[in-house]
């Protein structure tokens, strides 16, 4: 089922602006993002068809069906328990259905563990993003070659500079496994054979060759498979992430050059800091009224490991507050279930 079938399906019990727009923290270049509640056609539900999430390509539209979305509320989702408190600005649509869905049912102290570690883990994001900012790779990809090495007299030697130096035919050299010993091959050099050469175009391995017995060796060569795989795989990640990043946002981070994905750290204090509130008073803020706050955090105006410090200095503090808060330990599972079937079965009533 596709975004706009569903639409059209009639199925939908709840959909919101969210993300930065909702928060108050959306810029000028900020995406929209929506998220949504529906519920599945009964024959589809009762069949081997269920469908828990329906996205749109780049994953900033996402509708959860019924089960899914309650199953993930009552683990105190961060990004979807805040949909229990959405500002009415950015409410697209709502079923009256949706209303016996309430906070109070689902916010519990798991906040303190779900808040706090998908804050951390932007943390995490907020210097992995920076190793691919301030580590290219080339566009040009290297090949095979680039990796075998060859022993000179004390030390190995990269084979191209080898060649290079003995002014060698790349096309007239031949290689030979060499017995008992891992990735490692004799070379051959004769311009009046038909060797295949260290490696063909575009190949992931090195290319061996028919080699006269009579022929004798002029070295010993070794291909770093790890190290060529290593590589293909980090050229891979760094060109995929160059097609798919906001260039907006890539731009923003270069610029400040603070060593660290500014948004990510940003979204960091967002997230501890309603952990704080839902923790002293039982509320889901999701307008920021920190707001000025986290978009100086945005514009890289502190040093990262200043931040990292604050930002353990709330996580220890959210120890004491959830141990001394009113909420609920977590979601009570019977009553959650209960809660589903009345919604569903009193949807389909009103469907027929």
């Amino acid at each position: 089922m596709t975004i706009e079938e569903l639409k059209k399906s009639g199925s939908i019990i709840f959909e919101s602006i969210s993300g930065s727009r909702a928060y108050g923290l959306d810029t000028a270049t900020s995406d929209t993002d929506i998220r949504g509640v529906f519920i599945l056609p009964k024959e589809q539900f009762y069949s081997l068809n269920y469908i828990g999430q329906i996205n749109n390509e780049t994953n900033d539209i996402s509708y959860y069906e019924l089960n899914k979305f309650i199953e993930l509320l009552s683990k105190n989702n961060p990004n979807l328990i805040e949909l229990l408190n959405e500002p009415k600005s950015c409410i697209l649509y709502q079923h009256p259905i949706f209303e016996k869905i309430k906070k109070e049912d689902f916010l519990s102290k798991l906040c303190k563990n779900t808040f706090a570690n998908y804050a951390f883990t932007q943390i995490k994001k907020a210097r992995g993003l920076n190793k691919k900012i301030v580590n290219p790779v080339d566009k040009e990809r290297k090949s095979v070659e680039d990796f075998c090495y060859v022993r000179g007299e004390k030390q190995s030697v990269l084979f191209k500079e080898f060649a290079i130096k003995n002014k060698l035919n790349l096309n007239s050299c031949g290689l030979v496994n060499l017995a008992h010993m891992k990735d490692c091959y004799n070379l051959f050099y004769n311009e009046n054979l038909n060797y295949n050469g260290i490696a063909r175009k575009n190949a992931n391995e090195v290319c061996l060759s028919s080699v006269p017995k009579t022929e004798i060796p002029i070295a010993v060569l070794y291909f770093n498979v790890d190290g060529y795989s290593t590589y293909c795989k980090k050229y891979r990640e760094y060109w995929n992430w160059v097609e798919k990043r906001n260039e907006e946002r890539y731009k923003s981070n270069i610029s400040h050059s603070k060593n660290y994905d500014a948004k990510n750290m940003m979204h960091t204090f967002r997230l501890l800091h309603m952990a704080k509130e839902i923790g002293l008073n039982n509320e889901i803020n999701v307008r920021r009224k920190d707001r000025e706050f986290l978009l100086s955090i945005k514009n890289a105006e502190f040093e990262y490991n200043d931040l990292v410090s604050k930002a353990e200095k709330i996580k220890n503090e959210l120890d004491e507050i959830y141990k001394n808060s009113s909420l609920i330990d977590r979601p009570n599972f019977k009553n959650i279930n209960k809660l589903i079937y009345k919604i569903r079965n009193q949807f389909y009533n009103n469907m027929v």
